[in-house]
């Protein structure tokens, strides 16, 4: 049996060890002070469901925050990290996560689910692709960061 459960500070340290394995050796900078300082300090800008099973073990995780669309004129869930443990994986527990993360979410009474996924994980992109996932069309993301960052920064002032 899996168990949902919003994660509260005392699980900080166990989301960043998930975190680090989703990681498996990539480049990751988060801390388990940068979770408490952000998920769960006066105003949480995220929330993280667990996924457990019947012995209280993490089988999973999933951090998500409200989004924005202006082009849909409404709010919905942005899901910045699901994760799944490989012994967890074919049991349900993805859709579940995802399910849980909407329960939570309904005080921003969002209308969608939106998510990046990395184009070389396949798997992932199927599991999404297989609930009715599509891309965002004729997006990309970018990101603006380190000192090109700055470089716009200082060019505004």
């Amino acid at each position: 049996m899996i168990r949902y459960r919003l994660a509260q500070a005392a699980d900080a340290a166990l989301i960043h060890a998930l975190l680090l394995e989703m990681a498996a050796g990539e480049a990751f900078g988060g801390s388990v002070e940068s979770l408490l300082a952000h998920g769960f300090g006066k105003r949480p800008r995220f929330r993280v469901v667990l996924a457990e099973d019947g012995a209280a073990q993490a089988l999973g995780f999933c951090l998500f925050l409200p989004e924005y669309s202006s082009w849909r004129g409404a709010m919905g869930v942005f899901v910045q990290d699901l994760y799944l443990r490989p012994s967890a994986r074919g049991l349900g527990a993805g859709r579940g996560l995802l399910a849980a993360a909407w329960a939570q979410a309904q005080d921003w009474q969002p209308q969608f689910i939106a998510l990046m996924v990395k184009r070389s994980n396949l798997p992932a992109l199927g599991f999404y692709r297989s609930l009715g996932f599509d891309l965002r069309e004729a997006a990309d993301p970018l990101i603006l960061s380190g000192a090109a960052l700055q470089a716009v920064l200082g060019a505004a002032g």
